[in-house]
Formats: structure tokens, sequence, C-alpha cells
């Protein structure tokens, strides 16, 4: 929504910024609901909905079903509010006609300014013809009867009667059932506006006969920019580095971020609101050392790495927030590289200089490692006994990755089979296997034992048939039964192991995972033993005996049979 001065609470010509209740009161009214949107010119991001609104209400094509969708704090509410206004716009000064209830000669309109007739009481909920209902709080097959019920009379006063249904994903499916009839055939003076954050539940029955809008997320600069406009309102002083590190918290919502925006202004109520202010709020490190600590992880640096991490931690950054900012600054980076000059900077200009100076120096799939390895540290630190050991050692594996050559690099090296460098006796300098040093089944299987892998290596063992493995290469197929993520999870482990962004493709093969060979192989061994004529004999004089295994192993010393191994045969009596 826009927050220009002439669109402030403090305007006296009918706008309805603010709420006057709050306004007599003398009461605070908190940001999110000072500059909540009261007309479609005011929600900002969202301009593909408002354009196609705008030509649906032009053309006289209006919908009798809406549907929103989006994450918090986007705006769905507050539109359906605007729908509802827009439905039912009166002006206030407009010629009544001969119609029905003497309604206005004008149709609905999606220019709200100056409000109408019937704008304010919508806005507050108190609209006898426009109803609010929470579908978490009444999911029951019996509200929405009722509510069916009361659909077919006509509006009171409006030109519609119109049911907005929040977070509709709620109801029960009896409740969609109820819902779909009236959906499919409403009487002309129903409308019905629907939100929800989690829009695969609904069943498609109900979304094919809705107009649907996706409420995106606000850019991250789009949102600073957002909550500059509204701070200069309120005469505040905030810093661009506090803007950015808000919208980037707030994740694309607008309320979450004037929520935050509202918490940090009484943090220096005579000054202005610094990033650090806001970082200590937030519980957030210091972008600027972080990006200190993102250099010296990347140069081997580990000793001076872990020394900055030290302190943001000492300082009360959480480890959780501290490695997801990390992650930002390698998400950055690589966008940066893919896009070159059309790349749009989150944050303040030192923060897109040095994304800028990271890009260079890192080839893209240097970039793509450390972002793989810094996604893996986040799973690892969310079960970790201890959040900043976790981090340390996350930041160690970078400065670990730091010392291979780039994965292009080590591909040229495979080809001009040369061996990759040693890096001498550091352990953080070594790699456990040198890059392009796996290129079998039993490579992996090997390497997985060393790391100590035991989940990775059966489920390896037990579901993967490899089809075939290279340097860099693996093309599998997956036994049934295989749990979900596995190629994933042996993808990584191949990545970070090597230095290698591995290629991990599925494929219909014919081979057969190693515990699927190893029982066909010792059904061979059983029915080739039982064909033997001593042990055939040997069944049959023992009722229910079955050969449980067939091994070589070493023969006694203290009496050598003539042969250097020899068969032994292990039975069971069946019950």
């Amino acid at each position: 929504m826009s927050a220009d001065d002439s669109s402030t609470g403090d305007d006296a010509s009918g706008s309805l910024f603010g709420d006057a209740a709050h306004v007599r009161a003398g009461a605070y009214e908190v940001l999110a609901r000072k500059y909540r949107p009261r007309r479609f010119e005011d929600l900002i991001g969202q301009e593909a909905m408002v354009r196609t609104l705008s030509n649906a209400f032009e053309m006289g094509r209006i919908a009798h079903g809406f549907m929103l969708t989006g994450v918090r704090g986007v705006g769905k509410t507050t539109t359906a509010r605007l729908l509802a206004r827009a439905l039912n716009f009166e002006p206030k000064d407009a010629p009544k006609g001969k119609g029905k209830k003497g309604e206005a000669a004008t149709g609905p309109s999606i220019h709200l300014d100056p409000p109408g007739v019937h704008c304010d009481a919508i806005m507050r909920g108190q609209h006898p013809d426009v109803l609010e209902l929470d579908a978490a709080s009444r999911t029951g097959v019996a509200d929405m009867r009722d509510l069916l019920d009361s659909s077919r009379y006509g509006p009171v006063s409006a030109r519609f009667k119109v049911y907005i249904i929040d977070e509709v994903h709620m109801l029960s499916n009896a409740s969609f059932n109820a819902l779909l009839k009236t959906l499919e055939e409403p009487p002309p003076h129903l409308k019905f506006i629907f939100a929800t954050t989690e829009i695969r539940k609904v069943p498609v029955t109900v979304l094919s006969r809705c107009q649907r809008f996706d409420l995106k997320r606000l850019e991250t600069p789009v949102l600073a920019a957002h909550l500059g406009r509204v701070a200069k309102n309120e005469k505040a002083k905030v810093s661009e580095e506090a803007l950015a590190l808000i919208a980037r918290a707030a994740e694309g919502s607008v309320r979450d971020g004037l929520s935050l925006l509202d918490q940090a202004i009484v943090q220096t109520p005579d000054g202005e609101v610094s990033g650090a202010a806001v970082r200590d709020m937030l519980g957030l490190g210091d972008r600027t050392r972080l990006y200190d600590v993102f250099e010296k992880a990347i140069t081997s640096d580990g000793k001076g790495a872990l020394a900055e991490l030290k302190d943001q931690v000492a300082g009360g950054a959480d480890p959780a927030v501290v490695l997801k900012d990390l992650m930002d600054i390698a998400a950055d980076v690589s966008v940066a590289q893919a896009t070159g000059d059309g790349w749009t900077p989150s944050g303040p200009a030192d923060w897109a200089s040095r994304t800028r100076a990271l890009a260079q120096r890192l080839t893209p799939a240097q970039a793509a490692r450390t972002w793989q390895i810094l996604l893996s540290g986040y799973g690892d630190l969310q079960v970790a006994p201890d959040p900043a050991t976790a981090l340390n050692m996350v930041v160690l594996r970078l400065v670990a990755a730091s010392g291979l050559p780039s994965p292009e690099e080590a591909a040229r090296m495979i080809a001009e089979g040369a061996r990759p460098p040693g890096k001498g006796d550091s352990p953080l300098e070594a790699s456990p296997i040198a890059p392009g040093g796996i290129a079998s089944f039993a490579d992996i299987v090997s390497a997985l034992t060393i790391a100590r892998e035991v989940a990775l290596q059966v489920d390896t063992e037990r579901f993967i048939r490899f089809a075939s493995v290279s340097a860099g290469h693996l093309s599998y197929a997956l036994a049934p039964g295989a749990p979900s993520g596995l190629a994933g999870r042996l993808k990584i482990f191949l990545d970070n192991e090597t230095g290698l962004d591995w290629q991990v493709t599925e494929s219909e093969t014919d081979a057969e995972s190693l515990r699927e060979r190893e029982r066909r192989e010792k059904a061979e061994r059983i029915a080739a033993a039982s064909q033997h004529p001593l042990i055939a004999a040997t069944l049959k004089a023992i009722p229910g005996a079955v050969i449980l295994d067939v091994t070589d192993e070493p023969s006694p010393i203290e009496n050598p049979p003539a042969a250097d191994n020899v068969i032994q045969l292990k039975t069971r009596r069946s019950s």
C-alpha cells in the first residue's frame, strides 16, 4: 500500500487510513492497522491482481466467487474487504435510481476514493450485508447449512450480500460439499470471497468455481522502500541497513514488516534506528561481519572465521539465524553470478559491493558447492545438542572445501589424467577423498564406511541399484521401499566428499542393489549345495532340515583337509 504524505492517518479529507474509534479514544494505533490499505491503489506488489479486477469491473464480467491465496500478511483479508466495498460501492452524493430499495444508479466500481455509503461499515466489519467468517472456528456442516439458509434472502441495504470466509481450507469435507451447490448456482444477489494460506487443501471442485488470485510476497527491496515511506510519515529516523534487515526478517509479509518497524522505532525513541539496534532486537548477526566470516571461510582462514563467529554468538546472535544469513549471502552470490548487471541487491550499497566481489572470486560451481555445504549444515544444526558448536563445524566444512580445487579444475584434471595436488597434513585442509576419487559402486560404499555414515550406507546398500558410476556422475534406480530423499542425501554426501557437483539421475537398469545381489547369490549357493549327493542325502535323512547358508571358511589347523577351504553346511529343523 502507498504511504505517501497524502495518505496518512492525519488526513481529514475522508481518507479511511486509521481507525476513527482509536483516534477518538486517544489510543495508539499500531502501524499494521494504521497503514492497512483502504483503496486498491494502496496495495503494493499486487499489480497483476488489481489490473485483472479493474478490467473485470469495467467490462461488467464480475465473478460470483473469488479465491485469495498467499502467505500470512500479504493482504488477503484486506483485499477481501476492498472487494466487498467495490461490489457494493455507492457514492455518497450519487442520485438514487428507481430500482429496488432505492439502489444507486451507479454500479460496482474499484475506484473507492472518496469512500462511499457502505465503505466505512464494511472496513470496520459492521455492515449487515457483508459477513466475515473464520472457517477455523466454524468448520462444521451445521454452520455451513445455517449460512447457506440465510443466503437465500436478499441484502438489507447494499447491492450484494457478500460472504467473506477466511482460512477456508479449514472447512470439513461435509461443509465443502454443502457449499458446492450454492457456489455452483448462486442467487444473483450473493457473492463469495474466500481466503486461504493452504490452497492445496481446497477441493478442486471449489477452486474451479472461483476466480483465483495469488497474492505475492513482496520482494525485499520493495518492502524496504515501503517501510521507509512509512517511517518518514511517522517522523521516525530509520537507517537504510535497519530497513533492509526488517524487510528480510518479514519474509515478504507487509504486516510482519510493519509490526517489526513498530517495535524497532521504540528501541531508540530519540535517535536513528540503527542496524545494530535491529540486529539486537531480532537476534541477528552483524551482516558486515558475516561477510567477513564468509570471506575468511572461503580463503581457508579457519581461525579468523571461528573468532568472528565467537564474537557474534557471544553478542547474542542466534546460531540458526547466523547460518541462515550465511546461506542468504551464498544465494546472493550465485544469483549475482547468473544475472550479472541485472542483479538487484536487497540491502545497502556495501552489501551489494561485497556480494559482487565474492561473485567474482568464486566460480559458479564453487558458489553452488558453498550453498550445498551450508544447506546440509542447517539440517545438522536443527538436531545438534549445541547449536553454536554445530555452527562452527559447518563453517569449518567451508574452510576444508576451500582447500580443494574448484569442480571445474577437478574435472579438467580428471580429463587430463592428472592428480590434484596434496594440501599437507592439516585436518582443515585435507579432504577425505581426492576430487574424482569415487568412480565405482565399491568406492561409494568404501567412502560411506570411512565417513561412518551408517544410516546412509545401510539405505544405499539396500535400495540403490547402480546403473553406472563415474567421477561426478551417478545413474541409478531405486529398489521398492526406498525412503524418500535417499538420492538427494547420497548426492550431498558425494558433493561434500569429492568437491564435485555430482549429476545424480534416475534411469532404468537391470542392476541389483548390494543386498539384492547378496540375497540372490545366497539362494544360488544354497540351490547348488542342495544338489550335492551327500547333502541331498542328509536333508532326506533328517526330516524338516533346511539349508540356512553355505559359506567358505578356513579349515581348522589341527585337522587340515586336502583342500584349502571347506564348505560349511548349516541346517535347521523346521518345527
